[in-house]
């Protein structure tokens, strides 16, 4: 039913910034809590930053903190990433995922790939010089 598109993805050097775009369509996107994963090559998706369905709660993997910031715009049916001070580590592909769901009572579990129920295609992002 819902359907999530990514944008913004490319080459960046070390130290540099990109903004993922999402959007969304097909759905009531402020009803949805939404989230940032992404996926390095032979490792596990993992939980990047999520932000709650009014954007009143943003939450971060421990490795962007400080870096990345999670936002959205609700009349644009839109949630973004914006992405400083880029590093090798960082290369992957980013998938934007919505949770139909309400808010959970504990914020740890809006980190869950499990808890969410629509996801992009992705967007590869390689940081390297």
């Amino acid at each position: 039913q819902v359907q999530l598109v990514e944008s913004g993805g490319g080459l960046v050097q070390p130290g540099g910034s990109l903004r993922l775009s999402c959007a969304a369509s097909g759905g009531t996107f402020s009803t949805y809590g939404m989230g940032w994963f992404r996926q390095a090559p032979g490792k596990e998706r993992e939980f990047v930053a999520a932000i709650s369905r009014n954007g009143g709660s943003t939450y971060y993997a421990e490795s962007v903190k400080g870096r990345y910031t999670i936002s959205r715009d609700n009349a644009k049916n839109t949630v973004y990433l914006q992405m400083n001070d880029l590093k090798p580590e960082d290369t992957a592909v980013y998938y934007c995922a919505a949770r139909k769901g309400p808010t959970p009572a504990f914020a740890q579990f809006m980190g869950v790939s499990e808890g969410y129920d629509y996801w992009g295609q992705g967007t590869q992002v390689t940081v390297s010089s």
